[in-house]
């Protein structure tokens, strides 16, 4: 059961359009976000590891003049996974320039946040031209960074998940005490109906993946590349927005990824952590609005 968002009216709510697509021989399905006006301009917001459109729905609401359009990511929400196992992070970024295509989004600005931060540097490297924004970018990999241990315990905890037979796999793998914790450290707001919002939603939406092994192969993917891998091949204006409490990736490798680009505007974001888009959608849009000014 999802709580309703405590502040509607502050973030509004907003109308959209499933829509389902075969892209990379993976049945998508994905959210339409009409603009209130005729050839308003488009955002496609591309979401994070174990998560689906929901994540960034107020996001999508806060950049209420857009048209924006919302993907699940191949293995999760309502999105198949590959007929395969063995997924690369090239599998993602071909995913989602193929998704582009076959929307007509290629012109579109687009917005990865955490995970889906590196699929679009992956998939946009030397050929976005449009800008590109990361929101809590994924700058190093998860074992090298300063939380290494915590990294290699949540790898050991989803290889024991894959080889599991399946109903102890899926069971193992969608504990909601798992869930909990996760989202108790990744949660950082002191607003008490706020966190109990944000909570609800990991509960329904996080465990929300097509299978068990490719759940893990994500993962994998996952903490195997990152957004500095592909800066120096990423020409387009790029806006970072990071934090300064993000568990995941620290502010200081934030600030070493900026220079690695042609053009990149850092923004820090504090008293937030790795959930800019549940704690500060109104601030992470307004970032991207003044940004979009500027690059235009």
């Amino acid at each position: 059961m999802t709580l309703p968002y405590p502040f509607p009216e502050i973030v509004p709510p907003r109308q959209s359009i499933e829509r389902v697509i075969d892209v990379d021989e993976v049945e998508t399905h994905w959210w339409e976000y009409p603009a209130p006006v005729a050839n308003a301009q488009t955002i496609v917001l591309v979401h994070g590891y174990r998560g689906d459109h929901h994540g960034l729905e107020l996001l999508a609401r806060a950049l209420k003049e857009f048209r924006v359009v919302i993907p699940d990511l191949p293995g999760f929400g309502s999105t198949e996974s590959w007929d395969k196992s063995g997924q690369s992070i090239d599998d993602y970024g071909r995913w989602l320039r193929e998704f582009l295509t076959a929307t007509g989004t290629r012109d579109a600005v687009i917005v990865g946040h955490s995970f889906g931060s590196v699929v679009v540097a992956n998939g946009l490297r030397g050929e976005q031209r449009q800008p590109i924004i990361l929101i809590n970018p994924i700058s190093q990999r998860a074992l090298e960074g300063p939380r290494h241990f915590v990294a290699t315990i949540t790898r050991l905890w989803y290889s024991i998940g894959k080889h599991l037979p399946v109903r102890l796999g899926d069971a193992w793998l969608s504990n909601p005490l798992f869930v909990r914790i996760m989202s108790g450290i990744l949660a950082k707001t002191t607003d008490k109906s706020l966190r109990a919002w944000i909570h609800s939603q990991h509960a329904a939406y996080f465990s929300l993946y097509a299978d068990k092994d490719s759940l893990g192969d994500a993962f994998d993917v996952s903490i195997s590349s990152c957004v500095a891998d592909y800066a120096h091949d990423i020409h387009a204006p790029v806006l970072l927005i990071a934090s300064d409490l993000d568990d995941v990736t620290p502010q200081s490798a934030q600030v070493a990824l900026q220079p690695l680009f042609d053009s990149a505007t850092l923004v820090v974001l504090t008293d937030v952590g790795h959930l800019i888009h549940y704690e500060r959608p109104v601030e992470a849009a307004d970032a991207i609005r003044e940004f979009m000014i500027a690059a235009n």
